[in-house]
Formats: structure tokens, C-alpha cells, sequence
């Protein structure tokens, strides 16, 4: 998931700008973390029966209010009513976790599985960050190829809603870790070049890109997980 309105604004800024940026960017980064802990506690613990029931429904209206969210947090960039939609916002997501979190833990090794996972996200988060902010190119040449595959990412899943092929569900989760680690190293990227100047879209970005291999990373391990439920 990521929003499709221009979140990026290029301006040119200092060397000490733009570590104040990036410093906030992580601060901000790791407080989003509470909100989404907390909403996917509530996420695990309630019956998301209807979300069951109609998935595409459930799927399309939390689209849509996490689209107003994104604008929310996008006209609001650079006040604190930005920062409280996007608290909001991961909490929301977080809950949104649920289903996902309560078929690994109706797993035998679903603990381990969620360990895995965010082990992984991890990784991938302090690999890619770090060739970014150590090499300090310029990947924006990776904007329209990423942009390109999101859409063909979304169409694809979208499809398989209705087709439910586990084949196509596993290399959908494959393609989305790939794609989502490589706008990961995009929006950090931005961030180091001076491209993204406002912290509170820097950190949705990120948080987004985060957010995508988790879930996908976590769906591959489950289905490729050979154990039974409990």
C-alpha cells in the first residue's frame, strides 16, 4: 500500500536540514511503532467475521478510509494535526494486522513465523537504509519502474480476490517484498538527496514501505509453512 498522490516535495535544503529531517524521520518512525502494537493487539482480539465474510467490501472501504487518511496527513504535513493523523493512521493499520496475526498464531509455529518476519523487515530496513545513506546516490531513476509495478501489483491483487489461486497469492507476496524493498530504498534515498523535506511524509513513506514487506513476508511464511493448526 502506498498513496498514489504526490507525497514528495523537492526543494533544495542543507547538509544539516536534511539530517534533521532524517533524525526526525526515525524518532517519528519509532513512535509510530506503539500505535500499531497497540492496534493490532485489538486487531488479534477481535472477530473480524465480516471482513470474512466480504472480503472485497472490507478491502475496498478500508482502502478508502486510509486514502483520506493519506490526504489528511498530506495537507496537514507540517503541523501537529499531520503527526496525530499519523498516529491515527498506524493505529489503524495495526488493527488492520489482525487477520493476518491470527492465522500465524492458530499455527503451531506462528510465533516463530511473526519472529521471522519482523527479523526479516528488520534486515531488509537496516540493509537498504544503510547502502542509501552510506552511498548517498540518487535512486529516483527507480520512481517510475516502482510506480509501474505497484499498479500492475495492485491489479494483480485485486484479481486474485476473486480467483483465490494460492500459486498467485505466493508470487504476489514474493513480487510486493521485492517492490516494497525497492521504494524503501527510494524514500530513503529521498531523503538523504534532499528530495523529501517534510519529516511527517518521510516517515509515512518509510512507514508504508516497512509495513507491506512485513505483511507480505509474513503471508509467504505462513503459506510456505509446513505445520499444522493448532
Amino acid at each position: 500500500m502506498q498513496p498514489d498522490y504526490p507525497l514528495y516535495q523537492s526543494t533544495a535544503i542543507s547538509a544539516s536540514e536534511q539530517q534533521k529531517v532524517m533524525r526526525n524521520t526515525w524518532m517519528m518512525l519509532g513512535l509510530t511503532m506503539v500505535p500499531t502494537a497497540i492496534g493490532a493487539l485489538i486487531g488479534v482480539e477481535t472477530n473480524l467475521l465480516f471482513m470474512a465474510q466480504h472480503p472485497i467490501l472490507y478491502t475496498i472501504g478500508m482502502l478508502l478510509v486510509m486514502y483520506g487518511l493519506f490526504t489528511g496527513i498530506a495537507m496537514n504535513r507540517n503541523n501537529s494535526m499531520g503527526v496525530l493523523l499519523l498516529l491515527v493512521a498506524t493505529g489503524l493499520l495495526g488493527f488492520m494486522l489482525g487477520p493476518i496475526l491470527q492465522v500465524a498464531l492458530h499455527m503451531s509455529n506462528g510465533g516463530q513465523l511473526i519472529a521471522m518476519a519482523a527479523g526479516g523487515t528488520g534486515a531488509i530496513l537496516i540493509t537498504l537504509s544503510t547502502i542509501a545513506m552510506v552511498s548517498k546516490r540518487d535512486f529516483s531513476f527507480l520512481g517510475q519502474f516502482l510506480m509501474v509495478g505497484l499498479v500492475m501489483l495492485i491489479l494483480a491483487s485485486i484479481a486474485n480476490l476473486f480467483f483465490h489461486v494460492p500459486a498467485v497469492s505466493l508470487v504476489i507476496s514474493a513480487i510486493a517484498i521485492l517492490l516494497f524493498s525497492g521504494y524503501l530504498l527510494y524514500d530513503v534515498s529521498r531523503i538523504v538527496t534532499g528530495g523529501e523535506t517534510n519529516y511527517v511524509l518521510a516517515t509515512l513513506s518509510i512507514y508504508l514501505d516497512i509495513y507491506n514487506i512485513f505483511v507480505n513476508l509474513l503471508s509467504l511464511l505462513i503459506s510456505l509453512s509446513g505445520n499444522d493448526r493448532r
